[in-house]
């Protein structure tokens, strides 16, 4: 192909095209960047010299592409520039917006900021599982080292995608099949442990975290998720020790000291389990936790610094009903009996199933002889499900701390 006055001619159909063109204008072939060297139109076509200003035109083309290249980069990059600099003066615009209506009591920050998490979270739980199970399953399989790879990657890839599609029971029985034939597969024991710990199985989930523990023994994560399963099926010597190694590896975690405390409250231990619960506090304040230092306060006997933390958790979240619930019995031993009337109002109306909510409404004196609620449902009460037993918000909390932001499902 030859280079005539700046003209690239095509190799197939001999069209001629501009330098720096990538395909033919007439035919669309890529056009080959070897070209005639510029020299070669004076010294004649039999000489054998000339290589290294063929070279040269070679150099000389690849330089056009990589100056094209770069101009479009650099408007790139001037774009992408001027977009953040456009959000930026957004968001500094409307954290104003937000302050100003602060001060001037139209809108509440901490309600603002509550739901604003809750939406994200919602948003993100929409979004995001297709591309996690998909990098789940990517995981399972790059970790496979069994000798029957077909059934197994069939398997794999047939559970995904029926947790993909929200058919989880559907999943989960494909995953234990494949399971079965890679019992040292740390990413697939794993995933199948937190779901079956999250539907409050704990039994099965502790025989898979044991196994993931055992193919990858470096990873406290799954220390602290084996030290949950065995804390929910009431093994609490082995819970103990699984959780303080987790956090000690992790550092501060409110699920490994949520769990302790819980299992220190679950033995009538109120010292021990405030303790963890400020620990717990100390890794992720919100309502949950400033909830569960009212509680051991109040059982205690510390009534005023129960009241104080459970007015911040009401504060922190206006929709806890068993935060409200729980103050109006702090306040009636501080004989604010208004105040526990106002409050047991309240529990009422977010949580109308609850029947303590409603006699202690109906009967607010009658209420200064009710139980305080407890962490543990009927099951947890005994050894069983320590954990996920009892409020299922305080339940919700550890387990997403521990997950990560919560497992896929």
């Amino acid at each position: 192909m030859s280079n005539v006055r700046g003209k690239i001619f095509c190799q197939r159909c001999k069209s001629p095209n501009d330098m720096g063109e990538d395909l033919c204008r007439q035919c669309g072939t890529r056009l080959m960047l070897m070209v005639e060297p510029s020299a070669a139109r004076f010294e004649g076509r039999g000489t054998g010299g000339g290589m290294e200003e063929h070279l040269l035109e070679r150099v000389t083309a690849i330089e056009n592409n990589f100056s094209r290249v770069i101009d479009k980069l650099e408007k790139m990059a001037e774009l992408m520039l001027k977009q953040s600099r456009s959000t930026y003066f957004d968001h500094e615009l409307l954290d104003t917006l937000i302050t100003v209506l602060g001060e001037a009591g139209v809108v509440d920050p901490k309600r603002l900021a509550a739901l604003w998490r809750e939406r994200r979270h919602r948003v993100a739980d929409e979004i995001e599982p297709a591309s996690r199970y998909e990098e789940l399953r990517d995981g399972v399989l790059a970790s496979y080292a069994g000798d029957e790879p077909e059934p197994f990657g069939r398997l794999v890839r047939e559970g995904f995608e029926a947790f993909g599609k929200g058919r989880a029971s559907a999943g989960l029985r494909g995953l234990e099949r494949a399971a079965a034939l890679a019992r040292d597969n740390a990413p697939l024991n794993a995933f199948l442990g937190e779901q079956l710990l999250t539907k409050g199985r704990p039994a099965p989930a502790r025989d898979y975290f044991t196994r993931a523990l055992e193919a990858d023994p470096e990873d406290s994560r799954l220390r602290l998720l084996l030290g949950l399963a065995c804390a929910d099926g009431g093994d609490a010597e082995r819970a103990r020790e699984l959780l303080r190694e987790a956090a000690g590896a992790l550092g501060p975690s409110f699920a490994a000291h949520c769990a302790l405390g819980r299992l220190s409250a679950s033995e009538s231990d109120w010292k021990a389990a405030l303790a963890e619960f400020k620990l717990a506090h100390a890794a992720r304040p919100g309502p949950e936790a400033q909830y569960l230092l009212g509680l051991a306060n109040f059982q205690l006997g510390r009534a005023r610094t129960a009241a104080r933390h459970l007015t911040k958790a009401v504060g922190l979240d206006e929709r806890f009903a068993a935060a409200f619930y729980l103050l109006g019995l702090v306040r009636l031993r501080l004989g604010e009996r208004a105040g526990a009337s106002e409050a047991f109002g309240v529990a009422a109306v977010l949580a109308p199933e609850a029947r303590n909510y409603r006699e202690a409404r109906d009967n607010p004196t009658g209420a200064e002889t009710a139980e305080p609620p407890s962490l543990f449902g009927p099951a947890g009460r005994g050894r069983a499900r320590l954990l996920t037993g009892g409020e299922p918000r305080l339940a919700s909390a550890l387990l997403e701390d521990a997950l990560g932001g919560g497992v896929a499902r």
